[in-house]
């Protein structure tokens, strides 16, 4: 008889298994839906009482921020997902938020009521990888001069996405870019180094200046920035697509040549070194070859930025997941302990989070950046963050995967009944 471990690793195959026949079931319905999505991840079932945290939650803050992406879903804005069974189902489930009133008891009853939890991972990994963003406050001018001279770019007409459908909006995150040169030719898009020695000067591109290159870096890195133009007003800016060229952390790049310990790695460290050798960090910056380029949003100083679903984010309840692999609107539960306490304490992070944003970084069933908002403060505790975590998505109850009845595998008989055959 197999063990107790043997037998849940046998739930969960089947539970995996019954999630590709589910849905291999409903191609025709089910096409937007990526496949790779199951033959990536192990998915387990549970109950709610295996959320640690889970009736401690303030559910209510959690529903107020999965309305936000009800309304872009009900705007019907394009992506990759619209019109897929997970899509159309987030869809439904939002008719209903509106109905609930304040009370959290309630809105604890319309996430049980309307979804189910499973625990999702990568294959053959037990837990998933958090990191965390902000919006760095930036000083700017809408023209160069001798103070303000690092542009931040907005998308070249000329970038290609080879593996999507030229109409699609927002840009893909991921997958072959290009440069078209005329004729249906494509060539590689122009990498950091060539941008930042001028490649795209004198184009038209430039949405502003920055003072500083580790400035712009950084706004690259986050996705967004507001930047304080020196003729007045706050500029939003928010990522809008990519160069295609893979992303490299610089933060390994010192860790491997022994230049910053890993212990001590974090968004300020990178910075301060940055800082005290402008011109080795022009150097390590190049080796990310990858560049972000922006769009100017049309929101108040005071607002959050939107994410890349077309809603505002919320600080502690918003996350950046892979959009190839997940809906927008797509709720998770996320479990995991973060240095975001006193003084960096560690501290238990037990949260239900919505995704509502991408990068181009962010790659994986179980990959997530945590959005804390915007400011230095907000900076300090996203750069502490490379941790593990659990990772429980919600799956709406009428796409239940758990549903299809899939046998579990025979058990791998042991060694002394293989030996007697």
């Amino acid at each position: 008889m197999p063990s107790r471990s043997g037998l849940a690793r046998q739930s969960r195959i089947a539970a995996s298994l019954a999630v590709a026949a589910f849905f291999a079931g409903n191609v025709m319905r089910a096409e937007a839906i990526p496949a790779n999505l199951f033959s990536e991840a192990e998915l387990e079932p549970l109950s709610w009482s295996d959320l640690q945290g889970w009736a401690e939650e303030d559910h209510q803050a959690a529903l107020r921020t999965f309305r936000t992406s009800c309304k872009a879903l009900v705007r019907g804005k394009r992506s990759q997902h619209a019109g897929s069974l997970v899509d159309a189902a987030l869809r439904k489930i939002c008719r209903r938020a509106p109905k609930l009133g304040s009370a959290g008891g309630s809105a604890r009853a319309f996430f049980e009521t309307n979804f189910r939890p499973f625990r999702i991972s990568k294959l053959g990994e037990a837990q998933g990888f958090l990191t965390g963003y902000y919006e760095p406050v930036v000083e700017g001018s809408r023209t160069a001069d001798g103070e303000y001279a690092v542009p931040l770019y907005r998308r070249p007409s000329d970038l290609v996405a080879l593996d999507a459908p030229r109409k699609l909006d927002p840009f893909p995150n991921k997958g072959r870019v290009g440069r078209a040169i005329g004729k249906g030719r494509i060539a590689d898009y122009f990498d950091r180094a060539a941008i930042e020695d001028g490649a795209l000067k004198g184009r038209g591109l430039e949405i502003c200046y920055l003072k500083d290159p580790i400035e712009a870096f950084f706004a690259q890195i986050q996705g967004s920035a507001r930047v304080r133009l020196k003729q007045g007003g706050v500029l939003r800016i928010t990522y809008d697509a990519h160069n295609g060229h893979p992303y490299t952390p610089v933060g390994r790049i010192l860790i491997e040549r022994k230049i910053v310990p890993k212990e001590e790695m974090s968004m300020d460290r990178i910075r301060q070194w940055m800082l005290a050798n402008p011109d080795e960090a022009r150097e390590v910056r190049r080796q990310n070859r990858s560049y972000v380029f922006f769009r100017v949003t049309g929101l108040g100083k005071n607002e959050e930025p939107v994410g890349a679903q077309g809603a505002p984010l919320t600080a502690g309840r918003s996350i950046a997941i892979d959009k190839a692999l997940h809906a927008y609107g797509t709720p998770f539960w996320i479990e995991a302990d973060l240095p975001i306490g006193p003084d960096g304490a560690s501290s238990p992070l037990r949260r239900l989070m919505i995704a509502q944003d991408t990068g181009s970084a962010i790659v994986g069933p179980a990959r997530a950046d945590l959005y804390f908002g915007a400011g230095e403060e907000a900076g300090r505790l996203a750069g502490g963050i490379r941790h593990a975590g659990r990772f429980v998505v919600l799956i709406p109850r009428r796409l239940d995967p758990a549903r299809a009845r899939v046998p579990l595998p025979r058990p791998r008989p042991d060694a002394s009944q293989a030996r007697s055959r």
